[in-house]
């Protein structure tokens, strides 16, 4: 019985597969302004670029509308977790969400160094 059970359950996963190309499933949406990117790792990194020695302020959004919950000195390097759309910071709508509930931060301001995914 135990068999049966599993070898249906690997037929019902082979069937899904077949309908369902992981890769149709889990391709990135392509962005207007930033070209799709493959082999992302676990966490991008990225550098702070503000100007005149300015912190960035890290926000609990992804927005300038919400709060500042910390900032980050300038030429610090970032975790970056995923990125995703927020409200424009001088004409760029994307923000980088940090790790471990820390915050977003405005793309505007960092450079990244490496691939960053789609949150």
């Amino acid at each position: 019985m135990i068999r049966r059970t599993l070898r249906n359950g690997l037929v019902a996963a082979i069937a899904a597969v077949a309908v369902f190309p992981v890769t149709a499933v889990a391709a990135p949406a392509a962005h207007p302004t930033k070209p799709v990117r493959h082999h992302v790792t676990a966490h991008a990194w990225g550098r702070v670029t503000t100007h005149h020695y300015t912190r960035l302020n890290v926000r609990s959004g992804p927005g300038t509308g919400y709060r500042i919950v910390g900032t980050r000195p300038v030429g610090r390097a970032l975790p970056i977790v995923c990125e995703t759309r927020g409200s424009g910071v001088f004409g760029n709508h994307l923000w980088y969400k940090l790790p471990h509930h820390e915050g977003y931060v405005s793309a505007h301001y960092v450079r990244d160094h490496s691939a960053v995914r789609w949150c």
